[in-house]
């Protein structure tokens, strides 16, 4: 049980419980792919509870644990919630851009936390479409991604980046609305509150003061950054200012809106 919770970890590297339970040293890599956001590896060494953050981004995470490989597909989170990492354990992911999905699972199928785990098909390798599917790695990401495309099990619709941009469009609004749910699972006035609370977390982690931050990150006021911050984040703009989390917070990759 404890290894289907593991894909949900993808840690800031440098963030630590008071009492050292958990220790995660990784790193992470851009990619040419114009369908991945950025790659990333950790390692877990004391495990420990931790808070996984809401998310607008699909990924793909390989995890390592007790002889077991297992890949999952994760879907967006739209708040915050309590997650575990066990120890020992080695995590791959592959974060893809907005509007990056796999049609095979529906995002209703893999949205907060109803991470679908993909059986495994031998030591290095798992099942996919009836087929054997060796599990991916930090560095050939982007080959792996490449043959999922050519297979029709990724694809990117470019309505959702056209909506990012608020570019002109002859589809009409609705469209875009139906279209832009289907491939991330949220509204673009969802994907916005996750993406400003992220870089809110972000500047007050920078030591950014908080009323700075409501500023910068576009919040009306303080009270309505607390209030988002503690749904979507976990944790309070005080809390995270003071770094008095009591657990640490799931990784922060991006430190814009889009």
């Amino acid at each position: 049980m404890a290894v289907t919770l593991t894909p949900n970890v993808n840690f800031d590297a440098d963030l630590r419980l008071p009492d050292g339970d958990i220790s995660l040293p990784g790193e992470e890599r851009q990619s040419d792919s114009p369908l991945i956001e950025r790659v990333w590896y950790s390692r877990s060494e004391g495990g420990g509870l931790f808070t996984s953050m809401a998310e607008s981004h699909w990924e793909i995470v390989v995890t390592k644990h007790r002889r077991s490989t297992i890949l999952t597909v994760r879907g967006p989170e739209t708040q915050a919630t309590p997650a575990y990492c066990p120890p020992d354990a080695e995590f791959m992911g592959i974060v893809f851009k907005l509007g990056t999905f796999m049609p095979k699972f529906p995002a209703r199928m893999v949205m907060d936390r109803r991470d679908v785990n993909l059986p495994q098909a031998g030591s290095n390798s798992f099942w996919l479409n009836s087929a054997a599917w060796e599990f991916p790695t930090f560095d050939n990401a982007d080959t792996f991604i490449e043959r999922l495309v050519r297979e029709e099990l990724l694809v990117q619709d470019p309505v959702v980046d056209v909506a990012l941009r608020e570019e002109p469009s002859v589809i009409s609004r609705r469209t875009i609305q139906r279209r832009f749910l289907q491939a991330t699972g949220l509204t673009y006035a969802n994907v916005v509150q996750i993406q400003r609370a992220r870089l809110a977390t972000n500047l007050l982690k920078q030591g950014v003061s908080i009323l700075d931050t409501v500023d910068r990150a576009g919040y009306a006021d303080q009270p309505h950054m607390t209030r988002a911050l503690r749904r979507l984040m976990g944790q309070t703009p005080g809390q995270i200012f003071s770094r008095t989390l009591d657990k640490p917070l799931s990784f922060l990759f991006k430190t814009s809106p889009f």
